[in-house]
């Protein structure tokens, strides 16, 4: 059997890693191209750790390792559930202030039992799983890999029987490129990679890793009221891990579907077309209502009243007590907010002069009241210097943490500022496909307005309109000869990924002594 990615024995190289080791006697560095034995003296250790064949008669059928001898104040002692038997099947040494895990190549972490922190001596560099040198490469049909080195001890206290069951830790939850380098061949040995690892943000990284790693042998424990193995074994629940270790499931990282499991899961818990009616009816006989999960883009020239269009929808939205936040970049927030109270009161007060003139503070109070009632709406602004990233984060926020189903923000074309034309497409078109997916990822509503050119294409970047699900174009002749004609908006679907239907989608106008929309019919 061959044993990879060793040190190399020859004091001229000191390789690290490159060194390739037969159990039959011989072996090959390739960093320094040497074989071994050659007649270069090699390191003494090295005739310990790679045992020579001679006279064709000393066959060394496994590699054992070096034995590692306890100073007089070192003990195998029995804690937190483990054995002192189990101590010593691993080697973990304690002491009256520590605790250390030897590591296959004589690396130690050592833990201070006072406290929970780390230490390294001996050369410890993290790059090797612990435990690793005590199993022989495909052992056994399953290896199970743990977070922790007392987890590993764990684990094995609680499967242990006749049978060889090799279980490893990593040396931390955020292991080195150079550990899997170091293990790959080790691990692809065995059919089965089973993992019992912590269910947060650093566990489930890790399984994800290794998943990409591995394809098709990676299987995941399901702790559940557990947070590690040595949980299960303080409390006393040791045939519960046991049952959970033998019914472990077939682990696929979190964007990847691939179980029966899965795809039921994926039928019966996704909802299909959350969607709520915009209020306008036939804009609603075409696309159904502003749907969750997608990015809707409603795009005209400069000066159409796409605002408005927007503050309608949200307006509705929150008449149906749906959860939103909004952010218009064009505006104060004062003044979004009083376009939702003209709304409310079917009044032009937009501004604090029109208010008092109509004394109608109190009114006015009355419609803030009643529109914020519930904390049904977020109003948010991004700061100067902040951009698509703060943007992004503020939507996983409203989505995640508030419960909003609907997040509007407009126009998108400044949420970016790019140094040219070209450098602010590029931004644009990251930012709308990003957009897209986490629409789709949280299944919530992001509806955005896009300034659009005199040819009616979406200004700097295409690609806003190219990741868009729906797309909502306006249109107004602000030059026509009657006031009634110059203040009706036209609206048509132009792209409908969730229902397809395009086309003419009604009408609306403006009044301007209310300072609202209203659907024509």
């Amino acid at each position: 059997m061959e044993i990879g990615h060793q040190p190399c024995p020859y004091p001229s190289c000191e390789s690290s890693d490159a060194f390739s080791w037969n159990t039959n006697g011989y072996g090959r560095c390739h960093a320094c191209e040497r074989s071994y034995p050659s007649r270069e003296k090699p390191f003494d250790w090295a005739k310990e750790k790679y045992p020579t064949k001679e006279n064709s008669l000393n066959v060394v059928e496994h590699f054992t390792p070096k034995r590692i001898e306890a100073p007089t104040d070192g003990r195998y002692l029995g804690m937190r559930g483990i054995t002192a038997s189990t101590m010593e099947d691993f080697k973990v040494y304690t002491y009256e202030d520590r605790q250390e895990y030897v590591y296959p190549s004589g690396g130690i972490k050592v833990r201070r039992l006072d406290e929970k922190a780390f230490y390294a001596k001996n050369g410890f560099k993290g790059d090797e799983l612990f435990g690793m040198n005590l199993f022989t490469a495909g052992c056994s049909k399953k290896v199970t890999i743990t977070e922790g080195e007392l987890d590993a001890l764990s684990v094995a206290q609680m499967l242990k029987s006749s049978y060889i069951n090799p279980v490893v830790s990593l040396p931390s939850a955020t292991p080195s490129k150079k550990l899997w380098d170091n293990c790959h061949d080790w691990l692809n040995s065995f059919d089965q990679i089973v993992l019992s690892v912590d269910g947060d943000e650093a566990g489930n990284a890790v399984a994800d890793k290794i998943a990409k790693m591995f394809p098709n042998k990676v299987y995941r424990v399901d702790h559940s009221k557990f947070k590690d193995a040595n949980d299960f074994l303080k409390a006393g629940a040791g045939a519960e891990f046991k049952a959970a270790w033998w019914n472990a499931n077939k682990y696929t990282p979190e964007n990847v579907l691939n179980t029966t499991e899965q795809f039921l899961s994926l039928y019966h818990d996704t909802p299909e077309h959350q969607y709520v009616p915009t209020g306008i009816q036939a804009l609603d006989d075409k696309i159904l209502g502003l749907m969750q999960g997608h990015f809707t883009v409603i795009k005209a020239q400069t000066g159409i009243g796409k605002t408005e269009v927007m503050r309608f929808l949200e307006f509705n939205m929150l008449q149906n007590k749906i959860p939103i936040a909004a952010w218009h970049l064009e505006e104060t927030k004062l003044r979004s907010l009083l376009g939702l109270v003209s709304y409310q009161l079917k009044d032009n007060l937009t501004r604090r002069d029109l208010i008092d003139l109509k004394g109608a503070e109190q009114q006015v109070i009355g419609a803030i009241t009643s529109l914020t009632k519930g904390e049904l709406f977020y109003q948010f602004y991004l700061g100067d210097g902040q951009g698509a990233d703060d943007l992004i984060d503020q939507i996983r926020f409203f989505s995640q943490a508030a419960g909003c189903k609907f997040v509007f923000f407009e126009p998108i074309q400044d949420v970016v500022a790019g140094s040219s034309e070209e450098s602010k497409e590029q931004m644009l078109a990251d930012l709308s496909i990003r957009l897209s997916k986490l629409a789709a990822e949280l299944n919530v509503g992001i509806v955005t307005i896009a300034h659009t050119n005199e040819n009616g294409d979406t200004k700097y970047c295409k690609m806003i309109g190219q990741r868009a699900s729906v797309i909502i174009d306006l249109q107004r002749d602000k030059d026509a000869d009657t006031l009634e004609e110059r203040n009706t908006t036209y609206i048509r679907v132009e792209k409908n990924r969730p229902c397809s239907e395009v086309g003419s989608a009604g009408k609306m106008r403006f009044n301007s002594d209310t300072f609202t929309l209203r659907e024509v019919i």
